[in-house]
Order: structure tokens, then sequence, then C-alpha cells
């Protein structure tokens, strides 16, 4: 039976930390009630003393948050403590969060003073936090870059006064997987009475190592990790919940479980994202856009043939409906025939080779193809089976300081034929050109093109709408190129006159 692995959320404070993403009072309470609904055990909601915006945020959130254990950051300080404990009056389940930085760089130049003197502030600390509350961390700041003989002398003089969790931060994101793994199995092996205490994980992302060292860390005996949602935090982040939840989860040698309500992850992700203002990169594990997409034909045959061949996560999960398979000029017919039949369109095999070469040809002009274009591909290629006239060719001139000029090849009936005309501007040009090769007395009574979406490099969707003898027609086409796509809808217009 596996032991129980407790999540520590700090996004409210760690995370809260990066510059542009302070969060208002309401904002703070939205995301801690989606981090309770997640099911994280311990929320640390803030740093009280900091400012009075802060210490309010707390009272707020304690008033509403009841199931997880609410926690409040201080210093080895007396009055840190003091506000702390005032601001988690109204809490259920409260804990102050205390400690003092313990390695030779914080000794020396952030508090000029000296071991001994360090030993004894941090004891005190905890001492003092325990008139207030029984449940007190202690965290040993830098503990990454602090000798393990001297860090294990203050951890347990802590756990002597009191302390129920003690926190070994890897405060620079120095430490390598192995060090920092090391470091915790010390500690177990020699600090008399750590069984006395949960082991906790504060991993730093700064040398890209967060997730691998706090996984280290709990193989070699912490059980509980210091996290935030989308890997959020000082400098380059902290650890990121849904990497080390998701890791426990789909690995079955973990000695541990959460009990993290992982369909809620995607969710709680957006969220944070949203308020915060700062946006999940692409390619994030787990919650970025491409975490379950696949544009790669290979990739893209494996995962419909079996989900598993590429994906090691069920996308259902974290809470994401299902994995993407995004249509690029990489995708194989497999992926197209997928997508086209999801859309309604079910082809022969003739029929889905010659929508595949129209595919690749759009597919290289765009960065992915949509669902829309898809509809035209298949549209376009329909209509023009039917057709008499066919456009071969098309090559226009035109700028400001030139005559706008056209030059068409027709396929009528089989037969090719070249013209070659002048207009008001390049569309016009290629419409004489064609109304040249059909000999027909065709009168344009509107011309419409649309966008499919906004890029630059997106489909023109082009309508027309023709008069002749009385009678009226329409035509439709498509392309990136909005002059090929006008000449194609003219063209589909009269075949349906001839």
């Amino acid at each position: 039976m596996s032991e129980k692995l407790y999540i520590f959320d700090t996004t409210l404070r760690d995370g809260e930390q990066v510059p542009g993403c302070q969060l208002n009072t309401l904002e703070k309470i939205e995301v801690a009630k989606a981090l309770d609904e997640l099911g994280v055990d311990i929320m640390e909601v803030g740093f009280p003393v900091s400012s009075p915006g802060d210490f309010n945020s707390i009272v707020e959130i304690t008033k509403v948050i009841t199931r997880p254990v609410l926690c409040a950051l201080t210093r080895a300080v007396e009055k840190d403590i003091d506000v702390a404990a005032d601001a988690l009056h109204f809490a259920k389940r409260k804990r102050i969060h205390t400690g003092i930085g313990t390695s030779w760089h914080h000794i020396t130049h952030k508090f000029n003073s000296n071991r001994d003197d360090i030993l004894q502030r941090a004891a005190a600390c905890v001492q003092y936090a325990k008139k207030y509350v029984e449940d007190v961390e202690f965290y040993a700041e830098d503990a990454g870059r602090t000798d393990n003989e001297y860090l294990a002398k203050v951890i347990e003089a802590v756990i002597a006064v009191g302390a129920t969790v003690v926190n070994i931060p890897d405060t620079t994101g120095y430490c390598t997987p192995e060090e920092y793994g090391a470091k915790i199995r010390f500690l177990k092996e020699n600090v008399k009475n750590i069984h006395k205490v949960i082991i906790a994980t504060h991993c730093h992302n700064d040398l890209g190592m967060a997730t691998a060292n706090t996984l280290s860390g709990v193989l070699n005996g912490a059980r509980q990790v210091e996290v935030t949602v989308n890997g959020i935090g000082e400098r380059a982040g902290n650890t990121a919940l849904e990497e080390v939840v998701m890791a426990i989860g789909c690995r079955k040698d973990m000695p541990v479980h959460t009990e993290v309500n992982t369909p809620k992850i995607y969710r709680t992700s957006r969220l944070v994202s949203t308020l915060m203002r700062m946006p999940v990169q692409p390619n994030k594990a787990i919650v970025g856009r491409n975490a379950f997409a696949h544009s790669s034909g290979i990739h893209q045959d494996g995962v419909l043939k079996n989900r598993e061949s590429y994906e090691i996560i069920d996308p259902a999960e974290v809470g994401i409906s299902e994995s993407s398979i995004v249509l690029t000029a990489r995708s194989g017919r497999h992926a197209l025939s997928h997508h086209l039949e999801r859309i309604g369109f079910r082809l022969t095999a003739e029929e889905l080779e010659d929508a595949y070469q129209k595919f690749l040809k759009l597919a290289d002009r765009k960065k992915d193809v949509s669902d829309e274009d898809l509809r035209v591909i298949v549209g376009v290629g329909q209509s023009e089976q039917h057709r008499r006239v066919k456009l071969k060719y098309l090559q226009v001139v035109c700028g400001k300081s030139s005559i706008p000029m056209a030059t068409v090849q027709l396929n009528i009936d089989g037969e090719i034929c070249t013209a070659t005309a002048s207009g008001s501007g390049p569309v016009d040009a290629a419409f004489s050109a064609i109304r040249q090769l059909v000999h027909r007395r065709v009168t344009l009574e509107e011309y419409l093109v649309q966008v499919v979406t906004r890029g630059s490099d997106d489909i023109g969707k082009v309508h027309v709408q023709v008069e002749n003898q009385g009678n009226t027609y329409y035509g439709f086409s498509a392309n990136t190129d909005v002059v090929t796509a006008s000449a194609e809808a003219f063209i589909d217009a009269i075949s349906k006159i001839v």
C-alpha cells in the first residue's frame, strides 16, 4: 500500500510573487476555491506581514475555505508570526510556516551572522509560533546549498521544539536530482527525531530540474511537495503541481499516491493563467496547448490506431476532452480521413487521394488546416469533377505603375484555350480573359470575398453571382490566393451555364 503524498500549493504565495501577476482579494478567493475543488491538502495563502492587502486577502480566504490546511508564511521574526496568527484567526485548520536561511551565502551575506546564532533563531521562531498553532512548518531557506551536517543540526533543533513539518527548499534551483535526493536521504538517516515530522520539498526551476528534484526527494523519503499551478513562481518558477501529480499518477512504481482531483487540473490551469495574465507556454507538460497535440503523420497514425502508442496520459485524466490531431503539411492520409469523417465526409480511396493532394498544397501555405478549410477542399473537389470548364493556368501582372493584365488557360471539354486581357484590377482582368474564352455574355452581379479566420495566410472564400440571358448562376471557390479563388468561382458559375 502506497503512502499519501501531501500536496502543498503555494500558487497564492510564491506564485503570486511573480512581477505582474498580483491578484486582488476577489481573484485570490476564486483561485482558492478552485484549488479546494482540485483537492490540494495544504494551501499557502500569503505572506501577511508583507502588506495590508495580503493580510486582508488571507482573512477573507479563511472565511470561505474550510477543508484544506491554510498556511501563512513568516520570517523568523516575532512580529511576522504575530501578524500571521492574526490573519489565520478564522481558519478551521491553520499552519504557520516560518524559517530562516541556513546556507553559507545567507548566513554570511544576508544575515551577517554565524551558524550558532542562526541555529538558535531557527529554534526560537518555531517555539514562538507554537504559542499560536500546533501545526508549525519550518523552512531552511537555501537548504539546497547548505552542507548536510549543519542542515541536520538545524532540523533536529526545530523538531525538538515542536516543528511538525520540515521544509528543505532548493531555493535557487541549484541542486541536481541526485544531490537533492541524497540530501533528503541524509536527513532521514542522520536526524534522530526525523520520524516525528513530515519532510517537505520546495524546489525552484532555475536549471529546469524542479520536478525531477521534487520526485527525487519523494523517492528518498519526502512526503509533502510544495508546488504551484503551471509552475509559476520566482524567477524561472516552482515545481509544477500538474507535473508531479501526473508523474505519480501514471507511473505504477511510485511509493506514494495523491488525492488530487486530476480532471480539474486543466480548468484550474486556465483559471490561474487568465487571472494572473501569465500565458502557459504551448509545449508545457500536461497543460500546454500542444501537450496532447500530434502533427507528425507517423505519430497521428499511431495515436489513431492506439492512443497509448504516443500518449502516456489519457487527456481526460486532466480535464481535456481528447487528443488533438493537428493537420499540417506533415500529416498523413489517416489523419486527413479521420478529420473528414469527423465533419461528415466519407470519401472513397480515389476521392481521398485527390483531397489529400489538395490538402498538401494548402498545408504548405498555411501553418495548420481548419475544419472550414477541409470543407472547402472537399467541396471544391466535388464541384470540379462535374465542371466542363476548368482552370489550368493563371498569371496576373499588377502594381502601382502597371496596367493590370491576366493570362488565363482553361480546359473546356478537354480542349486547352488561352487568353490575355486587361482590367481595372487583377480580378477584373482575369474575369475579362475568361469571358473571351467561354464566349458568353456574362454580367457579374455580386462578388463577395470572406476569410475563414484572420491570418494573412488564411483561405479566402469567394462567392460570385452572374447573370446570363435573364438567368442567375452562383459560383464558389476558395484559395489562399484570392485572385485564383475569384477566377475559379467565376468559372464555377459559368460552368453551370454551359
